[in-house]
C-alpha cells in the first residue's frame, strides 16, 4: 500500500469521543499533513475550549506511527487556520510520494519572509565555535549598516543570552506575541530567554519542532536584511524542522581545521543538500594561534582543512578565524569581540567573512 493510502487508512480509523469518525467532521479538524522521510507533521484546528485538545493529538500520533515509514510525529494544534501560506499546507493525508532515489521534501511554511536573507549557521559537531561565529558575523553585518536579527535555535544548549549580555532577561509580550530583545543593534531571541538557565530541556523531537515553530510564529520579528539562525550541532530534529519552517537563503558551515571536525562538516553540508538548501560557504574557526608577543602563527588544530573541504563540496571558503583570547572573554562576559571595537586579527577575519558572504549572495 502506498503512503497516501496508509495515511488515509490511519485517519479513517480515528473516531471522536462521541463515536463520530474524524474524517466526517465538518469543518475539517485536520488542516495539514506534511511528510519528510520518517517524520510527519499534522496540523489540527480546534477551538481553545475544545475538549478534544486533551485526547485527540495523542490518538492521531498513535495511528500515524502505524504508517510503515513514519517513526516521528509532531502534532500542532491551532485555534484558527494560519493566516499566511494556507495554500502551502496539504489537505489531510496528502503526502506526496517521492521520485525514485529522491528524498521526500517537506512543504515549507516559510516563516521569516520579511527578511531579505535567512541564513543558517551550522556545524557537524559541537565545540567548533558555531555560536561565536554566528554572533560575531551578525554583528559584523550590523556594523556594515544592515538590519540584522539573530535567532538561537539550539533548544538543548542555548548560549545566545550569555554571549549577548542578556542573561536572565525575558522578552516582553505585545498582543500575545514575543518582542525580541535588542542587543548591540540587533534583535535577538533564544529559548534561553524563556526558561530558567539551570533547567534542563528534556524534550523529544516533536516537542522541539513545536517549540521552534512557536518561537518563529509567535515572535514579532521586525524583518530586515538578514536573519541569522544559530542551529544546534549535528543533523537532527531541529535542522529538519527548520528546513520545513523557513525558506533558507542558504547555510554556512563552521568547522575547525582537523579531520575529525571536517568529516562532520561534510555530513552537515550533505544534510542541507538533501533538503535543497544551498551551502553559502565554510568558515574555519580556531584556524591558528598568533602569539601576542612575537606574532608567530601556530596551527594548533592543523590548518587549511576547511579550504580543502570547500574544494570537495564546491562551496566558497568564507574565511579563517584565529584563536584569540578576547574572542573567548567577550563571549563569556556578554560583550562579543565585534562589539568591543578592538583591532585584532580575529576582528579583521569576521569583517572579511561578512564581506565574502555578501559577495556570495550578490553573485
Amino acid at each position: 500500500m502506498d503512503i497516501e493510502r496508509q495515511f488515509e487508512a490511519a485517519f479513517s480509523r480515528i473516531t471522536l469521543d462521541n463515536g463520530q469518525p474524524l474524517v466526517s467532521v465538518e469543518p475539517e479538524i485536520v488542516h495539514g499533513c506534511v511528510v519528510n522521510n520518517d517524520f510527519a507533521k499534522i496540523t489540527l484546528i480546534l477551538p481553545e475550549d475544545s475538549p478534544l485538545r486533551g485526547s485527540l493529538p495523542a490518538q492521531i500520533e498513535a495511528e500515524i506511527k502505524k504508517v510503515e515509514q513514519i517513526e516521528r510525529v509532531a502534532i500542532e494544534v491551532l485555534a484558527v487556520p494560519p493566516e499566511n501560506n494556507q495554500s502551502a499546507q496539504s489537505q489531510p493525508a496528502q503526502a506526496a510520494k517521492p521520485a525514485q532515489g529522491a528524498p521526500q521534501q517537506p512543504q515549507r511554511t516559510a516563516y521569516l519572509q520579511n527578511y531579505e536573507a535567512v541564513i543558517a549557521v551550522a556545524s557537524g559537531k559541537g565545540g567548533v565555535g558555531k555560536s561565536t561565529v554566528s554572533v560575531n558575523l551578525a554583528l559584523a553585518l550590523t556594523q556594515k549598516g544592515y538590519k540584522v536579527s539573530l535567532f538561537d535555535a539550539d533548544i538543548y544548549g542555548p548560549s545566545l543570552p550569555i554571549m549577548t549580555g542578556r542573561r536572565g532577561e525575558k522578552p516582553s509580550v505585545s498582543e500575545n506575541r514575543l518582542i525580541p530583545l535588542e542587543s548591540f543593534g540587533m534583535h535577538t531571541l533564544s529559548i534561553g530567554n524563556l526558561v530558567e538557565e539551570n533547567d534542563a530541556v528534556v524534550w523529544r523531537g516533536p516537542m522541539v519542532h513545536q517549540a521552534l515553530e512557536q518561537l518563529l510564529r509567535d515572535t514579532k520579528w521586525p524583518g530586515g536584511d538578514f536573519m541569522i539562525i544559530d542551529l544546534p550541532p549535528g543533523t537532527g530534529d531541529a535542522q529538519l524542522s527548520l528546513s520545513q519552517l523557513c525558506e533558507f537563503t542558504g547555510a554556512i558551515i563552521v568547522s575547525t581545521p582537523q579531520d575529525v571536525a571536517l568529516i562532520d562538516a561534510v555530513k552537515a553540508a550533505q544534510m542541507f543538500s538533501k533538503v535543497e538548501i544551498d551551502i553559502l560557504g565554510i568558515v574555519e574557526n580556531m584556524s591558528f594561534f598568533t602569539c601576542p608577543k612575537c606574532g608567530e602563527e601556530t596551527p594548533i588544530f592543523s590548518q587549511h582543512g576547511a579550504e580543502e573541504a570547500c574544494k570537495k563540496l564546491e562551496a566558497p571558503f568564507l574565511g579563517a578565524v584565529p584563536i584569540e583570547l578576547q574572542v573567548r572573554i567577550g563571549g563569556d562576559e556578554g560583550k562579543p569581540l565585534m562589539a568591543s571595537n578592538l583591532d585584532s586579527p580575529a576582528t579583521t577575519a569576521f569583517k572579511n567573512i561578512a564581506d565574502n558572504l555578501v559577495k556570495v549572495l550578490e553573485s
